[in-house]
């Protein structure tokens, strides 16, 4: 076959799509990375992720995927046998827990139905249990990218407040940060992982850790080995612009770039943008007839939204067929969803006209593989966009 005619729609939850923007930036010549300019490029991405973040403190940047900035925020904080409270929300939360008994921590994993998040009164519970501080860490997934389920860790923070419980709190933010309100400072976390190829919308590579002075001290005492993953020697050659081993250079340019315009649009608005296009996405699979993973409004996702299908009908059929006729990939179930949801991305470099073209892909696809549905949810999604 040859090439098809028009662009692909990539419209998972990650990778994201990368604006042309970025895609010059990155295609800049390499530099030396021990030399000034790229040391002024380092400095001006380490601020600029500060204002993404909304904190003034420490932010570290791995050649990595978000999985190696997980690790980081555990191997830094914590030491062998340590409990770490986390939360069955999906199927990221699930492989977080699993990284973490492998390291050596001993988990309290709360389980779950994975359409709800984390339920802050569970984690004031929890707390308040533990009068002898064993739970040395609270890690939950901000926004579930197996289910569009976002849990609410500002109220998350205030219940551990109220508890006056010391253990930290690590949160991943991997499919929220900068698609989904988030302030890592104001809602005191201590550790936030986040990765580049989603709301920032670069290319997978770079994993980032936003890291508390609380979180720093505890990296004092902990001892879970850690080489690669350190912050101290990080930190301490970021102060003047440079890295301890050697950098992603181009997908530094990238993220300059990123930021740039994530700074442009206005944070804001980039959330307000993302909130808009989720509740569309929303009313067009209610109006096919079709139910949303996540059960409770207040924990709706704005980066993604997981569409159930009826029982007995093929999700990875459905979405083979949308691959093969429109050129457009969604995203899979996972784990105990596998099969049963398809996932519709739209965070990032995204607009009115991309999110009409991806649900008229998923309305045709629904008739074409036999899906028992209602049409008019592209109309619905439609009339929703163009009065608002």
């Amino acid at each position: 076959m040859g090439d098809k005619s028009g662009r692909h729609f990539l419209q998972i939850p990650g990778p994201t799509n990368v604006p042309e923007r970025i895609l010059r930036a990155m295609s800049r010549p390499t530099i030396d990375h021990r030399g000034p300019e790229f040391a002024r490029i380092a400095r001006e991405v380490i601020e600029g992720l500060q204002q993404v973040f909304q904190t003034t403190g420490a932010i570290v940047i791995y050649p990595s995927s978000g999985t190696g900035a997980w690790e980081a925020a555990l191997v830094n904080t914590l030491s062998p046998g340590d409990t770490v409270l986390m939360f069955e929300t999906g199927h990221f939360a699930t492989l977080w827990r699993n990284m973490a008994v492998r390291l050596g921590l001993q988990v309290d994993f709360v389980p779950g139905d994975w359409r709800h998040g984390v339920d802050p009164a569970v984690v004031e519970s929890k707390l308040a249990e533990d009068r002898g501080h064993a739970i040395k860490a609270v890690a939950v997934v901000h926004n579930e990218t197996s289910t569009g389920v976002a849990s609410r860790i500002a109220g998350v923070r205030r219940r551990m407040d109220q508890v006056g419980h010391p253990a930290l709190l690590l949160v991943d933010t991997i499919s929220s940060l900068a698609s989904i309100e988030y302030r890592h400072d104001e809602w005191g976390v201590d550790v936030t992982v986040g990765c580049s190829q989603k709301g920032l919308m670069l290319p997978p590579g770079l994993g980032l850790n936003a890291i508390s002075e609380k979180a720093l001290v505890a990296a004092n005492t902990a001892r879970l080995a850690r080489s690669y993953w350190d912050w101290e020697p990080m930190i301490k050659d970021n102060k003047a612009g440079f890295f301890p081993y050697t950098p992603a250079t181009n997908l530094l340019y990238g993220l300059r770039e990123a930021i740039h315009m994530l700074l442009e649009e206005g944070l804001d608005n980039v959330f307000a943008r993302h909130t808009r296009h989720a509740e569309a996405t929303r009313r067009a699979a209610k109006a096919w007839g079709l139910e949303v993973v996540c059960l409770d409004p207040e924990e709706y996702s704005s980066s993604l939204t997981a569409v159930m299908l009826p029982g007995g009908q093929d999700a990875d059929a459905l979405r083979q067929v949308i691959l093969e006729r429109f050129d457009m990939s969604l995203g899979t179930g996972l784990g105990k969803l596998k099969g049963k949801i398809f996932r519709i991305g739209h965070l990032g470099d995204f607009n009115d006209l991309m999110l009409a073209g991806t649900l008229s892909g998923v309305e045709m696809g629904l008739a074409l593989a036999g899906i028992p549905f209602t049409r008019g949810g592209v109309a619905a999604a439609l009339d929703y966009l163009s009065g608002t």
